[in-house]
């Protein structure tokens, strides 16, 4: 089970939502590559970038703290970004800067054609983001919910190429208020491809409780606010997963 450290950037600073909400924003940290560093060092094995103003603006605005983060981390473990990715010509900038994995969400919706081309053109870094409420996705920084099911969305980007899926609950996403681990297995079960929690993981339990569905595809969970709360010890919750999964 990997547990992924979340880093929000927003103007060049870490953050953390609430719901999504960029008038509810609460700084963490004013340094994003001494924020991935402490990550790693805590056993981070793979780190998760949104770029909270591009993902708004529809395009990079961050790249300064991004790159930043890849000179400090990128050639230890994989680092994974979403947020205004919206051509083909960010994504190989992105990649060529050291970023392993690309998130595609609002323009995977709108756009399919774009996610197509993206995975032929960079298999194996692709991945799609699905956020979703009451099993409807979610576009636009999730002010837009539209009128598809993330299971049928999801099976049809997989069969594009893509990596994998995050698939995050907003309902639940920067409330502590706990994973929503029934979705998350019904679409991992209906997938081939791994698929990745995020929204509302709160604490230990949270983490048992999806170390014990991995087998159905859960690969892994993005951390955010309780990592940064107190709520939950990464370094614990890292160890904990690996002694449910015999590591």
């Amino acid at each position: 089970m990997l547990l992924i450290p979340a880093i929000d950037l927003k103007d060049g600073h870490c953050v953390r939502l609430k719901q999504g909400d960029m008038n509810a924003s609460t700084t963490f940290g004013e340094d994003p590559a001494q924020m991935a560093r402490r990550w790693v060092d805590a056993g981070a094995r793979r780190l998760h970038l949104v770029d909270l103003n591009g993902a708004f603006a529809g395009k990079p605005v961050n790249e300064a703290a991004i790159k930043a983060i890849l000179a400090e981390v990128g050639e230890e473990i994989p680092v994974q970004l979403g947020g205004g990715i919206r051509d083909l010509d960010t994504i190989e900038r992105y990649l060529d800067d050291g970023l392993s994995y690309v998130i595609i969400g609002t323009a995977a919706v709108k756009n399919p054609g774009f996610l197509r081309d993206a995975c032929s053109a960079f298999g194996g870094h692709i991945i799609v983001g699905l956020d979703a409420k009451d099993g409807k996705v979610a576009t636009d920084g999730w002010s837009k919910l539209t009128g598809h099911e993330v299971i049928d969305l999801a099976k049809k980007f997989e069969d594009y190429g893509v990596e994998g899926v995050i698939y995050t609950d907003i309902g639940r996403d920067g409330m502590l208020s706990g994973i929503n681990v029934d979705a998350t297995v019904k679409l991992a079960q209906a997938l081939s491809i791994p698929v990745i929690a995020s929204g509302g993981l709160s604490n230990i339990a949270d983490i048992e409780k999806l170390c014990a569905v991995e087998s159905d595809g859960v690969e892994g969970v993005i951390c955010g606010r309780a990592i940064y709360s107190g709520d939950l010890d990464f370094e614990a919750a890292q160890r904990r997963a690996d002694e449910l999964n015999g590591v």
